[in-house]
């Protein structure tokens, strides 16, 4: 699958977005991108993933302790255009560099923000950073203090039916405790594909990852040796969904869903997001809309901060 479409993919369970009472759309006709972004749903995820991204890298800069940057290259990505973020993604493919996964974020303490800022300039820009083999950034991550990937979901964490609900003895775990396989909850999720090359990254780079997942109104850390643990345990079993690419193929993909309970909370809203209309104008007028994500803030909770301030 090209790389921007595994960017974008979109579990089928979250596709409830419909355009009502138009029967055909040429979508060919679309400059948007030649892989036929077909709906809403994509745009609004490629708008939900800019958001989470940019309040978890404003919410640890707002930390004074603590500076972040965007790394992968989802996050080095443009974000105010989502055709200049494909063609991106065509500039990826093109070096041969596309399918290389790296994590989303990198961590520093606030005492390096000059060397990285100076570093970072050199090169041309935070957004030349995938163009670069990580052999030449060695200097740049072997300051970081972690490595993040990060996820989102569109929940109100605290209003999931099954917040709060104490795990129990579960007979599919083999009495372990966990929740019913049905339960909603907000939880952490890791993708099976990813599991062996972000452990190989982490092994490589010896910096150690954690998988920040962001809701409405709160977000969840977990360590990535901590979430391999709960897998290697038979705490935490696959769970097997059906993923929608733009350009309309379908895969089904294994992902791994790690309860709250098992993660530390991260940070706490203090100041929603507005959904806001939005639109894609094509070159014959043609208007495509979907809904946008803006402002919001995420404060750190005291066990982010110290479990930042362990490395």
């Amino acid at each position: 699958m090209h790389p921007f479409e595994r960017v974008l993919s979109v579990t089928i369970e979250d596709i409830e977005l419909e355009l009502r009472g138009i029967r055909e759309i040429a979508w060919a006709d679309f400059w948007l991108n030649p892989r036929k972004l077909r709906g809403s749903d994509f745009l609004m995820r490629w708008s939900q993933g800019v958001w989470s991204e940019k309040r978890l890298i404003d919410a640890t800069n707002k930390t004074g302790q603590f500076y972040a940057i965007p790394y992968g290259p989802s996050g080095t990505a443009p974000t105010n255009d989502v055709r200049a973020f494909e063609l991106y993604f065509e500039r990826l493919e093109v070096a041969g560099l596309g399918h290389i996964k790296r994590p989303d974020l990198l961590v520093f303490k606030i005492a390096h923000k000059p060397f990285v800022d100076k570093f970072l300039k050199d090169i041309g820009g935070e957004e030349e950073l995938p163009f670069i083999a990580e052999n030449k950034l060695q200097d740049l991550i072997s300051k970081a203090i972690i490595a993040v990937e990060c996820e989102n979901s569109l929940w109100i964490a605290e209003k999931m039916p099954d917040y709060k609900t104490p795990m129990r003895a579960q007979k599919r775990l083999g009495g372990k405790l966990g929740l019913a396989k049905t339960a909603v909850l907000p939880t952490v999720i890791i993708k099976e594909e990813d599991r062996v090359p972000l452990s190989k990254w982490q092994a490589e780079n010896k910096i150690p990852i954690h998988v920040w997942h962001v809701f409405f109104d709160r977000a969840y850390g977990l360590s990535f040796d901590e979430a391999q643990r709960l897998t290697d345990d038979g705490l935490i079993l696959p769970t097997e969904q059906i993923f929608q690419a733009p350009g309309g193929a379908t895969t089904k993909k294994a992902i791994y869903k790690y309860y709250y309970h098992y993660a530390y909370p991260l940070g706490i809203a203090n100041e929603n997001p507005q959904l806001v209309p939005a639109f894609i104008e094509d070159k014959n007028g043609h208007i495509l809309p979907y809904v946008k994500f803006e402002g919001g803030s995420l404060e750190f909770t005291n066990e982010a901060l110290n479990t930042l301030k362990q490395f």
